[in-house]
C-alpha cells in the first residue's frame, strides 16, 4: 500500500467549485469522484429511520448531506490505492423544511428558483473525513464527520432573470441549483456564517477536521503556486 502521498488530501468530489476554494486557499489535493446513488441511499435511511424498533424521525437535511459525505468519502478510500486523507463532501439547500438538492433539468430549475426568490433558506454542506494513514505514517484510521450550515437569502429575480440563468445550464448540477462563486453570484442578496460552506467545502470546518487528526492545515499548503489537482490511482 502506498503511504506517502504528494498532496495527501484527496477530495472525493468532482466540483469545481469545492476545487477551486483549495486551490484559493493553497490546499494541495487530489481528487477522485465517485458517483453513488444517492436517492437510494437516502431512501434507505429513511425507511430504516421508520423501521427501527424505536421509530424516529426521517433524517434533517443536515443529516442527510452527512450521510452522502460519508458514503462518498468511504467510496473514495476504497477505491484509491491507500494511504489518503480522504475528504468527501455533500450539500442541500433547505427551503422552509423543503430540502433542494441539484435540479438535473431547466424546468426543474426554473420551478425551483421561481419559488425560492425574495426568501431565505439554510445550505448545508456534510463534510466526513478518513484517516486511512499507515500508522507509521501518523494515520490514526479515525473517520469521523460535521455539517457546515450558511444562511442566504435570494434576490426577488424577475422571470426574464431565472429564464437567462437556467439557460446558462450552470444551475442543473448544483445542490439548489445557484452558485454563490459563479454567474448566481448577483442572485444572493445576504450571507449569514461560512461563505465556504455555500460553495460546498468549508475551509474553517477543514482545519478543524484535519486538527483532530494531528494534522495541521498549513502542513498542507503549497510550496508554489500548483497546477490542476490529479487524479489518483486506483486500486
Amino acid at each position: 500500500m502506498t503511504t506517502d502521498h504528494d498532496p495527501l488530501l484527496l477530495l472525493a468530489s468532482a466540483s469545481a467549485g469545492r476545487r477551486a476554494t483549495l486551490r484559493a486557499a493553497r490546499i494541495e489535493h487530489s481528487t477522485l469522484p465517485v458517483d453513488l446513488d444517492e436517492e437510494a441511499i437516502l431512501a434507505r435511511a429513511r425507511e430504516q429511520a421508520a423501521q427501527s424498533a424505536y421509530p424516529a424521525e426521517a433524517p434533517t437535511a443536515a443529516e442527510e448531506v452527512l450521510l452522502l459525505a460519508r458514503e462518498k468519502a468511504i467510496a473514495a478510500t476504497s477505491r484509491s490505492d491507500g494511504g489518503y486523507v480522504v475528504l468527501g463532501c455533500d450539500s442541500m439547500l433547505e427551503l422552509e423544511g423543503q430540502v433542494i438538492g441539484k435540479p438535473l433539468t431547466a424546468e426543474r430549475a426554473r420551478e425551483r428558483w421561481r419559488a425560492m426568490r425574495g426568501r431565505t433558506g439554510v445550505l448545508h454542506s456534510g463534510h466526513w473525513l478518513v484517516d486511512d494513514r499507515a500508522e507509521e505514517d501518523g494515520g490514526t484510521g479515525a473517520t469521523f464527520g460535521a455539517t457546515a450550515s450558511c444562511e442566504l437569502s435570494f434576490a426577488e429575480l424577475s422571470d426574464a432573470e431565472i429564464d437567462a440563468y437556467v439557460a446558462t445550464g450552470e444551475p442543473l448540477g448544483v445542490a439548489g441549483g445557484f452558485t454563490l462563486d459563479g454567474l448566481g453570484g448577483p442572485f444572493i442578496e445576504r450571507v449569514h456564517g461560512d461563505p465556504h460552506a455555500v460553495v460546498g467545502l468549508s475551509l474553517p470546518l477543514l482545519r478543524r477536521m484535519l486538527a483532530e487528526i494531528d494534522l495541521g492545515v498549513h502542513e498542507l499548503w503549497e510550496d508554489t503556486a500548483g497546477d490542476a489537482p490529479h487524479t489518483p490511482a486506483s486500486s
